[in-house]
């Protein structure tokens, strides 16, 4: 895939060498020499933000201005209202939002058709991985042969569907289906689908390094940052548009930070440990952020 980066105005754009190849970064520390700001004692989360924003930097969507943001961030208490234009590396969904994305596309397509134009060049932007989970139902169960069952079932239920998104599949580019029985969706992600860091080639033909960051249809999609991969759970339109190319506009997040220390009392598990802190994160505000 192509990836179309900015125009790089402080300069921020270095090469990396290794293992005989030679990848193209986009560098914080640069940026701190161009004189955008102080950004060394940034959270981690916000770095890969500031990443894509050097990366997309072309004067339009995304500014100088807006990076230089991120060091008044820091100064002003960890706020800053500043509204952004993020590009996430991919998109995840899952069928009950994905199914109506594809079709979508394939109106996209017939109106091209009839317009006389070409219809090959509907196709998403980004990378997009839809995980078909939400609609399979339990028929079987306490037998050997029950998940192979309950699959067989699901396809004969929703064997329209799945023809439909197998046309998907082979017609779109940057599309790609998992079949029913695979897994649940957040659960795929983690373990087939992320990579912390993604290589492809610029609109130069050059390649470049940039860290993997999702928007998903699913409110697990979160857990993917246990892996160090900026992830979080959106609505349908917003991936879509995101699918489409467009950026997310949002403001620089708020970022609040824990540290545990001590021991856990004889009798308590980890489950006890993550329920106290999202009740804590609920009490600080956190919701409807």
């Amino acid at each position: 895939m192509t990836v179309f980066v900015g125009k790089d105005s402080a300069g921020t754009r270095k090469t990396l060498s290794a293992g005989g190849k030679t990848v193209a970064y986009y560098s914080i520390p640069a940026a701190e020499a161009a004189g955008l700001g102080t950004f060394s004692k940034l959270p981690a989360a916000l770095k890969v933000v500031l990443e894509n924003m050097l990366r997309f930097e072309d004067g339009n969507t995304v500014t100088l201005d807006d990076i230089k943001a991120f060091s008044d961030w820091a100064a002003n208490g960890g706020k800053n209202p500043r509204e952004i234009a993020y590009r996430p590396a991919r998109v995840l969904m899952q069928d009950f939002t994905g199914v109506p994305a594809v079709v979508d596309l394939a109106a996209m397509r017939d109106g091209i058709k009839a317009l006389g134009g070409d219809a090959q060049k509907i196709n998403p932007l980004n990378p997009v991985d839809l995980v078909i989970d939400h609609s399979v139902m339990i028929d079987e169960f306490g037998n050997p042969r029950a998940f192979q069952m309950n699959v067989d079932r699901e396809y004969e239920r929703n064997m329209e569907r799945y023809t439909f998104l197998k046309w998907g599949q082979g017609a779109f580019n940057n599309f790609r289906v998992v079949p029913p029985g695979t897994g649940i969706c957040h659960q795929v992600n983690l373990e087939y689908l992320s990579q912390t860091v993604w290589t492809d080639e610029d609109q130069n033909g050059e390649t470049v390094a940039y860290p993997d960051t999702l928007v998903g249809t699913d409110s697990h999609t979160t857990m993917v940052n246990g892996l160090a991969v900026l992830g979080w759970g959106v609505g349908g339109i917003e991936a879509e548009a995101a699918m489409l190319g467009q950026p997310v506009s949002m403001l620089i997040p708020e970022v609040v930070g824990f540290k545990l220390t001590g021991a856990m009392l004889e009798g308590t598990t980890a489950t006890d440990l993550v329920l106290k802190v999202v009740q804590m994160l609920r009490a600080h505000g956190v919701v409807g952020k």
